[in-house]
């Protein structure tokens, strides 16, 4: 056939969470500690609410940019929590999880040869959408800062071309959250900035220490930012599908086109499930939260008593530890993990170039399955 596809479509590669995620099913007696999936069932009265809006028939189409209720339950939650106030009518979008969110964002706002700031390491699903975009990625290097994005060395990657910067806070793939005085000065320097900042705060749920501070309570960025979010995290409701776009109303109208033409709408019944766990199953990611904290200090141990250099997180569910001291790629290192140790983890090259020399390790798993990774680790790590 003479037929071709989109170049940008063949240049797209399986991202390499998925990559080792996916090898397993050669080696069924590996420990997986890849995953970002939190491994507690969805709240009872959550799947109850699913369930009952199946039952009733609540399975057609929702309004574009999803029921009413949600977006005010979406608006309210956020306003108890954390102080800052969208419109639902007109300024809050449900869509099918945050990455659909992210995607709709950014196929509204960039244009062929713009620019979008990226601190690293970060997620490796921003980067490909953002190039489908015609766009190129900058990346502000955050490994000779704590892995916190410096201001100052922000300011200097922004030209006449930058269009957009994100940030992922609480991050994926180190767990790091975002001081507030390193906020103050990232606010300061940005809200006379020319440009959009996308803030995914999906794990904002998940802070351990102090409270989550977010862009969205700084006024001064109002105009100009998309606050990304979702309750797969905080719900563990990874399958149900349910992210929502809060930002300005002049430019969430034209993100609702993008959305709606994509999607139609979110799913209803994941809705009414999304419905119930903004309003009365509030409190479920801090019973979580115990968990992960007493899973997040026994992995930093151990780390630590292997000699893998680790910065303790405050966020999310993952742990960023140096391989460096080894001498091995990353991809090479968690290769033969898998195929000599039996534990699958991610390569930190999988979070652009900066996350080369670390290995990303998971530990929304159970004890017992950190327990037996970990030694199998030690064991790995005691042979190289």
């Amino acid at each position: 056939m003479s037929l071709n596809i989109n170049p940008r479509a063949r240049a797209l590669e399986q991202p390499g969470i998925r990559q080792f995620s996916n090898q397993l099913v050669n080696f069924p007696n590996a420990i997986n500690l890849t995953i970002g999936q939190p491994d507690f069932p969805t709240p009872q009265a959550v799947k109850d609410a699913g369930i009952n809006a199946i039952q009733n028939n609540l399975t057609g189409y929702s309004h574009n940019a999803g029921l009413i209720e949600l977006r005010e339950a979406v608006n309210n939650f956020f306003t108890d929590k954390y102080g800052f106030s969208y419109n639902p009518a007109k300024e809050i979008v449900i869509t099918n999880g945050a990455s659909e969110a992210i995607d709709t964002v950014f196929r509204t706002i960039l244009e062929e040869g713009d620019e979008v700031i990226l601190p690293a390491p970060i997620y490796s699903g921003y980067e490909p959408v953002i190039k489908f975009c015609g766009a190129k990625i900058i990346y502000l290097d955050t490994t000779n800062t704590g892995l916190q994005p410096s201001a100052d060395a922000l300011e200097k990657l922004i030209t006449d071309k930058t269009k957009a910067i994100l940030f992922n806070n609480p991050s994926n793939p180190t767990g790091m959250v975002i001081e507030k005085n390193v906020m103050d000065d990232l606010v300061e320097m940005l809200k006379d900035k020319e440009v959009y900042i996308v803030s995914d705060e999906i794990y904002s749920e998940n802070t351990f220490l102090g409270e989550h501070v977010s862009f969205a309570s700084y006024p001064v960025l109002r105009e100009k930012l998309f606050y990304i979010h979702g309750v797969s995290k905080s719900h563990s409701m990874t399958g149900w599908r349910i992210g929502f776009i809060l930002g300005p109303e002049k430019i969430m109208e034209h993100v609702l086109k993008v959305h709606l033409y994509n999607s139609i709408c979110a799913s209803l019944p994941s809705q009414y499930g999304a419905l119930e766990a903004l309003t009365n199953s509030k409190d479920i990611p801090s019973a979580m939260n115990v968990e992960y904290v007493t899973r997040r200090d026994y992995v930093y141990n151990r780390l630590l008593e292997m000699g893998l250099p680790v910065i303790k997180p405050n966020g999310a569910f993952y742990i960023f530890p140096s391989i460096e001291a080894f001498g091995i790629k990353s991809f090479d290192f968690a290769t033969k993990l898998l195929h000599e140790g039996g534990v699958a983890v991610v390569p930190g090259s999988t979070f652009t170039p900066y996350g080369e020399g670390y290995i990303r390790i998971s530990y929304a798993y159970s004890m017992a399955v950190l327990e037996e990774g970990l030694n199998r680790l030690e064991r790995f790590i005691e042979k190289l």
